[in-house]
């Protein structure tokens, strides 16, 4: 039985947290889509405009064009990353680990996790120096291995700007699947994997019928945070393209952005950041549902 007032002890910790959230989150967003219901330059007095930028979002182009550059942002940075970190995790685990050292597999590990802690604009620059198109790392390796006819502009082609952005992404994304994965496959009973195998049971079989049940809980939390991630992803499109060429690498983030700062267009900026909030805020209940769903159904097989 709980001692009187431990309710309230947990309270007392609590609140820091909840008052910081309130005035960093709460209070912005709510301003934010006061905002959004003005005709708004960014200075003088705003004036309302009801939902004439809602209605204006709705019939521009760009706006659900920079949507659809999201979506493939979110293959980029979720779906990829999950697959590859799938099996990277799987083989780091039970391979890497097993053969030569869990230290081994501890440094490999690190090194994919590398990107993930570099600051996005050092990521930025680097790799806008290995995509450069007159002296860029990929276009001299191209020339020097004899496949110089496939030097491009890599981030100035409006038709490879954003598959270019989205193999960066790939790049950086992959190393928190990794590392969540190699997590969850510790809790995995290892007689489970003992007796597939000797049932003769190959590696990939082990893999699709035990690793991927298992850790079912880690992939939803792995797919939800990524998908989030790349739905308000905005650091290496700024400073990797800045939205360009012609648009081709525009997203929700990026567009709001313009509006506020290039624009001046505070209203129709503030309409396409909650837009884009309010998605975000769905896709993450919807995830935590699946979570918990997930979760309930392993511990009835347990049960």
């Amino acid at each position: 039985m709980k001692a009187p007032g431990t309710r309230d002890s947990y309270a007392l910790f609590l609140l820091p947290g909840a008052l910081a959230f309130l005035a960093v989150v709460v209070v912005p967003f709510l301003m934010n889509t006061g905002v959004s219901f003005t005709d708004w330059q960014g200075v003088g007095a705003p004036e309302w405009s009801g939902l004439a930028n809602y209605r204006a979002l709705t019939d521009d182009a760009e706006f659900w064009e920079s949507f659809r550059h999201s979506l493939l942002m979110v293959v980029a940075m979720a779906a990829v990353p999950t697959a590859l970190g799938l099996v990277l995790a799987a083989a780091l685990f039970d391979h890497v680990g097993k053969d030569f050292g869990p230290r081994t597999a501890a440094v490999l590990r690190a090194c994919f996790y590398l990107p993930q802690v570099l600051p996005v604009a050092v990521a930025g620059i680097v790799w806008s120096w290995i995509l450069a198109p007159d002296d860029g790392s990929l276009n001299e390796l191209l020339k020097a291995v004899g496949l110089g006819g496939l030097r491009q502009d890599w981030l100035g082609d409006p038709d490879l700007a954003l598959y270019s952005v989205m193999g960066v992404m790939v790049w950086v994304q992959l190393g928190f699947p990794l590392v969540v994965f190699m997590a969850g496959l510790q809790r995995v009973d290892p007689h489970l994997y003992e007796a597939a195998e000797l049932d003769g049971a190959g590696w990939w079989r082990r893999f699709a019928h035990i690793t991927l049940p298992q850790i079912r809980p880690e992939i939803h939390v792995v797919l939800t945070w990524c998908t989030i991630a790349a739905l308000k992803v905005f650091g290496a499109v700024y400073v990797l393209t800045k939205g360009g060429p012609g648009g081709a690498t525009n997203v929700p983030s990026y567009f709001s952005f313009t509006m506020f700062f290039e624009k001046t267009q505070a209203g129709y900026g503030a309409a396409i950041s909650t837009v884009l909030t309010v998605i975000i805020l769905v896709l993450s209940l919807a995830g935590l549902k699946l979570q918990t769903r997930a979760e309930d159904a392993e511990e009835g097989v347990r049960a």
